[in-house]
């Protein structure tokens, strides 16, 4: 043990220690999918931070820690990114630097019980304040979120009802912290236990009282996932292959058909030809048509990627407009500064087009769906405002054709679970390329699971529900509460260091001498 402190002793290789340590919650994630390693996933880089000789030092393992985290999470950006990858992956790892420092800060050396306990609560806050500011879409939105990992433990699914993905993230850090201290400091064993019994106790009385959200009758919508279609000519072949997998629902009794991201490259108003064939496609199967147009737009200048609706007459006019854009894969944030990222790799060659306002879209029969577009499934707050907003079931159209042979496929189906548990509605996935699938309102997974080698149109049965989750009705509760806690340990720590630097009062000195001043002599 020792001589492994010796070679730690190295910078740079406790550096790459940190890195290889801050990348292993990834396994948690799909594809490997061990979503229980998320549990001690973080103690060897725990056990790391806590060992640093000084808090610089340790806030140094925080940030290339966060570098290996963040660089794992989006590795298969590195076809399109390139160099640029570990530019992002650097900037975002930053932000572990103080949790680093923090982690030192509680857990060095023979921790007593109150360190212990305020580990226990300190560290999974601080580790959602990063979450929490890495979460911007700005700096490329709450993807990898450390809770994102439970989406197929269906206790961990009841838990995101009561408060979100935030509510099990810091359950994770805090079982981490705890098997931490248990596993290395000994004398510490029982506080550790404590803690564990502490966190089990409290994630048991929230599964137990959550509300389950209450059935309320089923719909039949149908994915259609034409694959890869390369080419110059693409558009039209993929919209082709779209039209013929469609027609294949005819008779099927669907409620909504649903296509993919980009599925459709021209803009319906200015191509009524391609609009005529959509709504002849509505009248065959029965059931309006969600489309997804990424095109240049005939009545405003720029390019928007939005969800269409389109019933038998041709275009409802139901339309959403993207909200939140993907950083470098649909625009450039601060171009003039760094736009230098197109020559590199594949980064937006022209900035597209922010929609305004979320829209909740009926499309018959009784049924409102809530549509969001690529990654904006991520964001817990844009599916609890559609829920607010009256949505029966929540859509997401994605398309990953670039990223098909990495995890990002899988790892972005995965979230549709999260968002259905959180806000007690339904959640259909329908991708371009894979993975498309569905889940009902608790996350578990209903119907077929399509994978990136599919090319089909697909029905799902998807049971509806009613009711409010206690996520939809407080909201992001959770992370507010990780802010008042580092808040009130940040002020008790200000006191108890001014406290410390008083300087202390003078001793008192020796009591003074009493002089008696001799009597007069009279004189002689």
């Amino acid at each position: 043990m020792n001589s492994f402190g010796h070679w730690l002793a190295s910078p740079w290789r406790r550096s790459t220690v940190a890195a290889v340590a801050g990348a292993l919650p990834v396994l948690a994630f799909p594809a490997p999918s061990l979503w229980w390693f998320a549990y001690v996933a973080l103690v060897p880089w725990i056990a790391l931070v806590r060992s640093a000789p000084t808090g610089k030092r340790a806030a140094y393992d925080g940030w290339w820690g966060g570098f290996g985290f963040m660089l794992a999470m989006h590795h298969w950006l590195l076809p399109s990114l390139h160099v640029f990858t570990f530019v992002i992956a650097a900037l975002l790892g930053a932000l572990w630097a103080p949790w680093g420092w923090l982690v030192r800060r509680f857990l060095a050396g023979l921790p007593s019980r109150g360190r212990i306990a305020g580990a226990l609560l300190v560290l999974p806050s601080g580790w959602l304040g990063v979450e929490l500011v890495r979460s911007w879409q700005g700096l490329g939105g709450p993807w990898g979120v450390l809770g994102a990992s439970q989406w197929q433990a269906e206790p961990a699914l009841r838990l995101a009802s009561v408060g979100g993905v935030w509510l099990l993230s810091f359950l994770v850090v805090a079982v981490n912290v705890a098997v931490a201290v248990l596993v290395l400091v000994r004398a510490a064993r029982l506080p550790a236990v404590a803690g564990l019994a502490a966190t089990a106790a409290v994630a048991s009385a929230a599964w137990m009282w959550s509300p389950r959200p209450d059935a309320d009758g089923r719909v039949r919508i149908a994915v259609v996932q034409p694959g890869i279609v390369a080419g110059a000519d693409s558009a039209d072949r993929r919209f082709a292959l779209e039209e013929r997998l469609t027609r294949q629902l005819a008779g099927q009794d669907v409620d909504l058909v649903v296509w993919g991201e980009s599925s459709v490259g021209f803009d319906l108003a200015g191509r009524p030809d391609m609009a005529r064939r959509i709504a002849a496609l509505s009248r065959e199967t029965g059931a309006d048509i969600l489309v997804n147009v990424d095109a240049r737009r005939s009545d405003k200048p720029g390019i928007y990627k939005s969800s269409v609706l389109v019933g038998a007459g041709g275009p409802t006019g139901d339309r959403y407009d993207k909200m939140r854009l993907v950083p470098f894969g649909e625009y450039i944030p601060a171009r003039s500064l760094l736009g230098w990222a197109t020559s590199v790799g594949k980064a937006a060659g022209e900035d597209r087009r922010q929609g305004s306002e979320q829209v909740v879209m009926d499309v018959g029969r009784g049924l409102r769906i809530g549509p969001m577009v690529c990654f904006e499934t991520a964001f817990p707050d844009m599916t609890r405002h559609l829920t607010e907003d009256g949505a029966d079931v929540l859509i997401g159209q994605s398309s990953t054709s670039t990223f098909q042979h990495s995890w990002a496929p899988e790892q972005h189906a995965s979230l549709a679970a999260l968002r259905a548990a959180e806000t007690g509605r339904p959640m259909v996935h329908a991708t371009l390329t894979g993975v498309s699938t569905a889940y009902d309102a608790s996350g578990r997974r209903v119907g077929p699971w399509l994978g990136t080698d599919s090319s089909t149109a697909e029905v799902y049965d998807v049971p509806l529900a009613k009711g409010t989750t206690p996520y939809v009705r407080f909201g992001d509760w959770t992370p507010h509460a990780a802010l008042l806690v580092l808040a009130a340990w940040a002020v008790a720590e200000g006191v108890r260091t001014r406290r410390f630097r008083r300087p202390a009062p003078p001793p008192p000195g020796p009591p003074a001498r009493t002089v008696h001043a001799s009597p007069a002599r009279p004189g002689r």
